[in-house]
């Protein structure tokens, strides 16, 4: 479905169920965004990888899908190392397995606790 960028306006502006809905995703999403800068400001890698793997995975409903050291360091802002040395700690835990680019959550309670 599609509508004109003026109509999604005229619609929002109405105060109806749209303007609601649009409110509602905007705080979500800023919350979502505050959340984050806490979060890497203030906890480990690790922890931050937690939170990173089971957002990834709630997304594509997923629990194992493809995903690169390199991408993880980039989305986490922090050099390979670091992510090898997160995703390790996080298998060594039984919470995760992690080969050759395939990410798998094992134990997503154990995984939630981890995180921040």
């Amino acid at each position: 479905m599609r509508m004109t960028a003026a109509a999604v306006r005229d619609e929002a502006n109405n105060l109806g169920a749209l303007h609601r809905l649009l409110h509602r995703y905007s705080h979500s999403r800023l919350t979502q965004l505050s959340q984050s800068v806490a979060c890497n400001r203030f906890h480990s890698v690790d922890a931050r990888l937690a939170r990173w793997l089971l957002m990834t995975s709630d997304r594509l409903g997923l629990d194992h899908f493809r995903l690169t050291q390199d991408f993880m360091s980039n989305m986490l802002g922090v050099r390979r190392e670091g992510v090898n040395k997160a995703a390790g700690m996080l298998q060594t835990a039984k919470l995760i397995r992690y080969s050759r680019g395939m990410m798998t959550i094992l134990d997503r309670r154990g995984l939630e606790a981890k995180s921040c």
